[in-house]
């Protein structure tokens, strides 16, 4: 009978080899088919609801057409005449195309009656490029169309071909460089404004630089992004940092003289270089991310027969946190701090325990469980808002500058030198600060190009002062 037994012994052990292997592989199974859905979803979902149509703005410049009836049919089928009782208006937008002027530089000569040697000419103003003929406003337009537009400089060859002026792309590109270069007196300002304020949001995205030295033309390097502001608070400053690589070296060294508390990035580990006990930087979370992960949830299980219960919960109670933060949005620091440790931190105490116990019952590796345990792991910096009121409870305002130069980069696709990469990170900080504190970039980037040569190279850095896009916005409005 001992053979019997250990064949049965066999058998059972095989039998629950098998059923851990079938789990296993519907663990597998589920996990590609939530894959498959949100690949699905990414590709042909929609993505955010369509807008109704905006009211014209009413500061535009206006043209009234009036539309009357020939005096021959103001007759009634009576036989009386008609009288006016009111209009119907009805708006519509029109377009002047682009105009180009050429601006002519007369300088005046003098000389004495006297002597030959008393022959004065008056000076020319201080131009952005010495020795070119581009004006603030060419190079303005140049500015603004590729890094506000996304339209690629061979794009904008075509168009001045068409308007019968030829100015070629390579030109284009040296004069952005040189622009760039005459911008980096206020550049810095804005940075060292920037790292003083209180909390600083970061994020990154990869760009492709071809002729960079010892580098293959494939080589990834990185767009660092730093915005800072918190909730109205400070005036925003935004700026772009090229570097050759996304280490967390780059981010270390960018705010090595950052005098504020908090960093706020999506979660990504390179930022733990700063964020260290001897800096004494906090990180901060992003619950957007988090939150994101549990709308992937949903998308992914869209059509199946398993409900996702649990990722509608974590939504419905991370919409009651956005709910909160909306109303502290027009609030004081000091009544942002009380309202959220009275309302949003009972919701995340909730919250948390329900994380805890839902972690035991999804498995980890499905998508379900990536959520929890992910907003398990970063709870600590979810969370950092709740204990002071700078702090915002995501990072979307850093992923929103972000996007500008995605979606220029999609147009444009690389940079040619470093050269051209550093100067694209100026005039996107430029732009997008100027966009940030109200100006119109194009007027402000055409305002400062103006300044700047007759400040020149060597001011004091206060100098500049006078140039940032928050304290020159009314100057700027009274001069268009």
């Amino acid at each position: 009978m001992q053979p019997m037994k250990s064949t049965a012994a066999s058998t059972d052990k095989t039998i629950a080899q098998l059923q851990s292997r079938i789990v296993d592989l519907e663990t597998k199974v589920r996990f590609y088919e939530e894959q498959f859905n949100l690949l699905q979803h990414k590709r042909f979902g929609r993505s955010s609801e369509k807008p109704g149509r905006k009211p014209l703005p009413k500061d535009l410049p206006g043209e009234q057409i009036h539309y009357e009836l020939p005096k021959s049919e103001q007759v009634c089928g009576c036989g009386h005449a008609l009288h006016e009782i009111g209009e119907d208006t009805s708006e519509q937008p029109d377009i002047i195309p682009a105009q180009i002027k050429v601006i002519e530089h007369i300088r005046v000569k003098y000389a004495c009656r006297q002597c030959d040697n008393g022959i004065k000419t008056a000076p020319e103003p201080a131009q952005p490029i010495e020795k070119s003929i581009a004006s603030p406003g060419l190079l303005a337009h140049i500015a603004v169309a590729r890094y506000t537009d996304a339209l690629p400089l061979y794009r904008q060859e075509a168009i001045f071909k068409r308007l019968n002026i030829d100015i070629n792309r390579t030109s284009m590109a040296n004069r952005m460089i040189k622009t760039a270069q005459l911008s980096q007196p206020l550049l810095q300002r804005l940075i060292h404004y920037q790292l003083q304020q209180s909390i600083i949001q970061a994020d990154e995205t990869p760009v492709q630089v071809l002729n960079e030295p010892g580098r293959k033309a494939q080589s990834q390097s990185c767009m660092w992004l730093y915005q800072s502001g918190s909730s109205g608070v400070s005036p925003p400053v935004i700026i772009y940092d090229y570097q050759p690589g996304r280490s967390g070296l780059f981010a270390k060294n960018y705010l090595q003289d950052f005098k504020g508390q908090y960093l706020q990035t999506d979660g990504y580990s390179g930022y733990a270089q700063v964020c260290t006990p001897q800096s004494g930087i906090v990180s901060v979370g992003c619950r957007a991310h988090a939150r994101r992960k549990f709308d992937e949830v949903i998308k992914a299980l869209k059509g199946k027969n398993v409900k996702p219960g649990k990722a509608h919960m974590a939504l419905n109670t991370i919409a009651k946190l956005y709910a909160i933060e909306k109303q502290c949005k027009t609030m004081s620091a000091e009544q942002r701090y009380l309202v959220r440790q009275k309302k949003s931190q009972p919701i995340l105490n909730q919250f948390k325990q329900w994380l805890d116990k839902s972690a035991e019952q999804v498995p980890p590796k499905q998508l379900p469980g990536k959520a929890i345990h992910y907003a398990l792991n970063q709870w600590t910096q979810l969370t950092c808002h709740i204990e002071d009121s700078h702090p915002e409870i995501d990072n979307n305002a850093a992923e929103r500058r972000i996007k500008p130069f995605v979606i220029g980069r999609k147009n444009w696709l690389f940079s040619q030198t470093p050269n051209g990469a550093m100067a694209s990170a100026t005039l996107y900080s430029l732009i997008e600060t100027a966009k940030a504190n109200k100006p119109e970039p194009f007027a402000y980037i055409r305002y400062i190009l103006t300044e700047l040569p007759r400040l020149g190279r060597h001011a004091e850095p206060e100098a500049f002062d006078d140039l940032l896009p928050w304290l020159c916005a009314e100057k700027i409005q009274a001069l268009q």
